[in-house]
């Protein structure tokens, strides 16, 4: 019996330890920031090693000519989150992107302030990444600039239901359009890349529209207000990656 006492308490000590590893936490702040990611977990530890790492300043880029990105927009339930690192909206199926003949499902987009990729060293006050998945789980990332300007009504929609409490979580009684929320034009910056957030995976395909949309400066201090700092991870070097337009 105490045999088997010990062996049940080994087993829920090893459950515990890789439950905490699995949600080891990490922060944009303190002695869990960025610079410190690489450290906080053997998981985390391409954060640090990588070298194919996102966020990046796009320069030097070269001219190809390359596939038009296809999007497919499909109207659903939304639901928005307050994860304590940023506002996240999952979103309902149906939305996809094509790309090298490969079909990518979004599966949510979430905000960075300020931006963390730039375009020749400049820094948008505001940044939005859409994160799909393909059927092999690829994933590819799109990501949007906004600048100060005028109000966005789409964000306008998302951020009368944003949560502020970190784990609150509500439906959008009415979903973001994320058609209108794109630009018109979808010219983008494509390179190889990873998460910009912990465990820092890579082999993420990268494309940063060229385009900014706006946003109010009232609508940028009311997401930071919420999340009550920056949260963007410092550029990274390319490591002689080529960027391409």
């Amino acid at each position: 019996m105490k045999g088997k006492l010990l062996l049940a308490t080994l087993l829920a000590a090893s459950f515990a330890v890789n439950a905490a590893e699995q949600h080891q936490h990490w922060s944009y702040e303190g002695q869990e920031d960025p610079a410190h990611w690489g450290k906080l977990s053997p998981d985390f530890s391409l954060c640090e090693t990588g070298k194919n790492q996102s966020p990046v300043n796009i320069h030097g880029v070269l001219k190809t000519q390359h596939d038009e990105l296809k999007l497919a927009f499909q109207p659903g339930k939304q639901q928005i989150i307050n994860n304590g690192h940023t506002i996240q909206v999952n979103a309902s199926e149906g939305n996809t992107l094509r790309l090298d003949g490969d079909t990518f499902t979004l599966q949510q987009f979430h905000f960075h302030a300020p931006s963390e990729n730039e375009i020749d060293g400049k820094q948008f006050p505001l940044e939005a990444h859409f994160v799909y998945k393909d059927k092999e789980g690829a994933l590819a990332v799109l990501a949007l600039m906004f600048k100060a300007g005028q109000a966005n009504p789409q964000l306008a929609q998302a951020w009368q239901q944003m949560p502020t409490q970190v784990d609150q979580t509500s439906v959008l009684t009415k979903p973001v359009d994320i058609k209108a929320l794109l630009p018109e034009q979808f010219n983008f910056y494509r390179f190889s890349g990873s998460l910009t957030t912990p465990p820092c995976s890579e082999g993420v395909i990268w494309m940063v529209l060229e385009q900014p949309v706006s946003a109010s400066a009232e609508q940028i201090s009311q997401f930071r207000s919420v999340i009550h700092h920056a949260n963007n991870r410092p550029i990274q070097p390319l490591n002689g990656r080529i960027i391409v337009d």
